[in-house]
């Protein structure tokens, strides 16, 4: 059995990953978090683009712990506001991880924006890095539109007011197994199979 860590204590995006390697039929491999690993000092989220802080995660884990590692970053991309909250969407607020406030301030800025310019997508780079050192840097993108008023109780951040493109559901109103189909994190977490499924095999 290959273990690999995915460098996130998000039991949500752990559980995604593993259904994903279920689905798949790769059974090999052994998802671990970081809070089944020893501490380690974690940089910060300081680079401009996705694929630079995942890959930045994913570089700080595998040098820690000897493990291939996976990290992920993602984010919110709005068409009305340049691509932002971009790589600042966990912290658009100012508080790290304040889904709450980080909901209201984006439909606060968005109040005036009429539906037809409401478009955005959800951006996920995901990197695996190897111990020796070799990496691979996969994206992907999942295009829609920011509604006016959060529906829906699954996922988080801004799944509440995210409908993807020919749905009409949030991304919070659906199941776990449909937005693993669609989702951004799904569709990059999908890209590193290839990968997964090499060290799966030895």
């Amino acid at each position: 059995m290959t273990q690999v860590l995915l460098a996130t204590r998000n039991a949500k995006k752990l559980g995604e990953l593993r259904r994903i390697l279920v689905a798949e039929g790769i059974a090999g491999v052994q998802v671990l978090g970081l809070s089944d690993v020893d501490e380690f000092e974690e940089a910060p989220e300081t680079e401009p683009t996705f694929e630079g802080n995942a890959l930045a995660k994913a570089r700080d884990a595998a040098a820690a712990t000897g493990l291939p590692a996976i990290a992920d970053d993602s984010g919110l991309a709005v068409d009305a506001l340049n691509g932002m909250p971009g790589v600042l969407s966990a912290r658009w607020s100012g508080r790290h991880g304040d889904d709450v406030a980080n909901l209201e301030l984006l439909l606060g800025q968005l109040g005036d924006v009429p539906d037809e310019r409401r478009g955005g997508g959800f951006v996920c780079a995901a990197a695996l890095v190897l111990p020796g050192g070799e990496e691979t840097v996969v994206r992907g993108d999942w295009r829609g539109v920011i509604v006016r008023e959060p529906r829906g109780a699954n996922g988080f951040g801004y799944d509440p007011v995210f409908v993807p493109e020919g749905g009409s559901r949030t991304s919070a109103e659906l199941d776990a197994a449909e937005k693993d189909g669609l989702s951004h994190r799904g569709r990059a977490l999908r890209a590193l199979l290839p990968r997964l499924r090499a060290l799966a095999e030895g």
